[in-house]
C-alpha cells in the first residue's frame, strides 16, 4: 500500500513546478498568441466564412455554398492554352496565375538565396571584429519603406531610367529597351533586392553555429575547401538556407505591390486577383475562395519541399 503513495506524493513537487513553468511559459508567450489569434486567426477565419457565401450584384447571399470553389474547378470541353498547356477550366484564370506566380517567386527565392548565402557566408567566416556593425551596414538599404524601393526599381528599370540612360549615353543603344519594365523579369529582380536582407540572417546564424573544430579536422584529414564546404558547411547551414527560402518563397507568392508597379500586364500574380475580384468586381467571395485556396496551395508545396528535402534528418544532423 505504502509503495503506491510514496511515488504520487514524490511527484506532486515535479508537477507543481512543470505547471508553473508551463504557466510561466505561456504567460510569456500570452501577449504574441494575443496578437495572432486578434490579426492572424480571426481574419482568416473571416475569410473562410465569406468563401462560402455568394455575392449578387450588390447584395452578399450568406446562405453556406460551395459554389465559390466549385467554380474554381469547373471543368469545360474547350481549353485555354497558356504557353501550350492547355487549362480545361471555365474559369482558368487563377489556375495560370497561380502557376505562374510559384515560378516567379520560386525565381525569386533562387536568386535571394544565391546573392545572401555568400554575403552570409563572408559575415560568418571572414568578419572577425565588429559583426554586429556589419549586420546593420547590410540593412540599411532596407530602413526606407518596401513602397520606396520598389519605385526605385522603377526608376532604373524604367525606359528612361538609369539603365537606359547609361547605355544610351555610352552609345551602346539608340532606343530604350522597353523589356526591363512590366514583365515577369522586374517583378522577380525587384523581390530578390527586397528580401535578401531577410535572407541572410536565418543564414548567417546557421553559419555562426557550426563548430570550427569540424572544419580543422576536415582540413587535418585532407579535404579541399570545395569538399569541406560541401560534406560540412553546406549540410549543417541547411537549417537557415531552407528557413531562409521559406520566408522569402510564402509571401512573396501573394505580393501585389510589386507585380502592381514593376509588372504590369505581363507581370500578374495570383495577388493581383484576389485584389481585382474584392476591390473592382465586387466579388469579394469568390477573392475569399481564391485566398483559401492559395494558401492551401502554397502549404502543399512547401509541406512536399520539406518532406523531399529530409528537412527532420537535417534538423536531427544538426542538433
Amino acid at each position: 500500500m505504502s509503495a503506491t503513495i510514496e511515488p504520487d506524493t514524490a511527484s506532486r513537487p515535479r508537477d507543481a513546478e512543470r505547471m508553473r513553468r508551463w504557466l510561466r511559459g505561456y504567460g510569456l508567450l500570452s501577449p504574441a498568441l494575443a496578437v495572432i489569434v486578434a490579426m492572424l486567426a480571426l481574419p482568416v477565419a473571416a475569410l473562410v466564412l465569406l468563401s462560402f457565401w455568394t455575392q449578387n450584384g450588390f447584395e452578399l447571399d450568406r446562405t453556406p455554398t460551395l459554389e465559390n470553389y466549385a467554380q474554381l474547378v469547373r471543368l469545360t470541353d474547350e481549353p485555354t492554352v497558356w504557353f501550350g498547356i492547355p487549362f480545361y477550366f471555365s474559369y482558368p484564370v487563377p489556375a495560370i496565375l497561380m502557376i505562374k506566380s510559384v515560378v516567379m517567386s520560386l525565381s525569386a527565392t533562387i536568386a535571394v538565396i544565391a546573392l545572401a548565402y555568400p554575403m552570409a557566408y563572408f559575415l560568418a567566416f571572414r568578419v572577425h571584429k565588429h559583426k554586429a556593425l556589419w549586420i546593420i551596414l547590410i540593412t540599411i538599404p532596407f530602413w526606407t519603406s518596401y513602397l520606396l524601393r520598389v519605385f526605385a526599381w522603377k526608376i532604373v528599370l524604367g525606359f528612361n531610367g538609369a539603365i537606359n540612360s547609361g547605355l544610351k549615353a555610352l552609345g551602346i543603344i539608340d532606343q530604350p529597351l522597353e523589356f526591363l519594365l512590366y514583365n515577369p523579369g522586374a517583378v522577380v529582380i525587384t523581390l530578390a533586392h527586397s528580401w535578401v536582407a531577410f535572407a541572410i540572417l536565418p543564414i548567417f546564424v546557421s553559419l555562426e553555429k557550426i563548430d570550427r573544430s569540424l572544419l580543422e579536422a576536415a582540413s587535418d584529414l585532407g579535404d579541399s575547401k570545395l569538399k569541406r564546404f560541401l560534406r560540412i558547411t553546406l549540410p549543417l547551414s541547411a537549417p537557415g538556407t531552407v528557413a531562409a527560402a521559406l520566408l522569402v518563397f510564402i509571401p512573396t507568392v501573394g505580393d501585389y505591390v510589386t507585380p502592381t508597379l514593376v509588372g504590369g500586364p505581363g507581370g500578374t500574380m495570383i495577388g493581383n486577383l484576389v485584389q481585382e475580384l474584392f476591390l473592382r468586381q465586387n466579388n469579394a467571395p469568390l477573392g475569399a475562395a481564391v485566398a483559401i485556396t492559395m494558401m492551401l496551395i502554397i502549404a502543399l508545396i512547401v509541406a512536399i519541399f520539406l518532406w523531399a528535402i529530409g528537412y527532420r534528418r537535417i534538423r536531427a544532423r544538426r542538433a
